[in-house]
């Protein structure tokens, strides 16, 4: 069934647990994610980003209509998201196409207009239903795994309050030590700043480069208000492991199943985790 960002987050508050954001870059994935919630009953969240496209990946008009017709047909609540939306034209495209939440990204410009284009994009989704993710602060590299042209920024806890307060926001996203893409070492996480966000913003928050942290620091940072985390890149290093394990390489039929089941095995051992099962 498909609901807003704002619905799953009020089950996951009342769980006291975090709902898994799942990139879906191709129908492969968003089956093994789907599949993946289907089996443990949990809901989730399924994703397109804005620079899929530049990495050559579905475009939103193409994969938009599948993942909201796909979350319709689940058995478990699916919010359908538009993350990482830098443009405010994209993200206005996103809500006609039915996505019932976007992320406006405007952490690389600067406060003001961050704090302006973020209240445009409340306004925008309103029209429509739909529930509104934004980030302040700064993870210092970009969706793909790319390394950015700017260090992480952490997030100011007094910024995050009035961030949120003045825009509307349904979520926040927060730096506190997480990045996109591989850790080339163990992350280092800000677990005070965390806590004081927490205790200063009323709204739901948000982990982005969830993949590759240890079960410790999710338990800990889920205690400390996180309700969505964003995880990717190892649910698609765990298909690609998959897929070159494939005994039988000579149809990509096959490789493609082996790379599905690949990822839902990594995808039920997230949802396990972020849901205390």
């Amino acid at each position: 069934m498909v609901v807003t960002l704002k619905e799953i987050l009020k089950i996951a508050e009342a769980r006291k647990i975090a709902v898994g954001s799942f990139n879906t870059p191709n129908l492969t994935s968003l089956k093994a994610i789907l599949n993946a919630a289907e089996a443990l009953d949990q809901p989730v969240i399924i994703m397109h980003a804005q620079i899929h496209e530049e990495m050559g990946l579905c475009k939103m008009d193409e994969i938009a209509p599948i993942m909201l017709f796909m979350a319709d047909r689940a058995k478990v609540p699916v919010c359908v998201h538009l993350d990482h939306g830098t443009d405010l034209d994209y993200l206005a495209r996103g809500l006609k196409l039915g996505f019932t939440s976007v992320m406006y990204d405007g952490s690389t410009l600067g406060r003001e207009m961050n704090f302006a284009n973020t209240a445009v994009t409340v306004g925008l989704a309103k029209k429509y239903g739909a529930s509104v993710e934004a980030e302040i602060g700064s993870m210092g590299a970009r969706e793909s795994g790319e390394a950015g042209s700017d260090e992480s920024i952490y997030t100011d806890p007094d910024d995050a309050k009035l961030f949120a307060e003045e825009t509307g926001i349904d979520a926040l996203a927060c730096a506190f030590g997480t990045a996109h893409g591989l850790y080339l070492k163990k992350p280092k996480l800000d677990f005070d700043r965390l806590a004081k966000i927490d205790s200063l913003v009323d709204i739901p928050l948000v982990m982005h480069g969830g993949s590759g942290v240890s079960v410790e620091d999710y338990r800990r940072v889920i205690s400390l208000g996180i309700r969505k985390i964003n995880y990717y890149t190892y649910m698609a290093k765990a298909g690609g492991t998959a897929a070159m394990s494939c005994a039988d390489k000579t149809f990509f039929h096959d490789i493609e199943v082996a790379a599905m089941k690949g990822m839902q095995a990594d995808v039920e051992s997230a949802i396990r985790v972020f849901s205390g099962l």
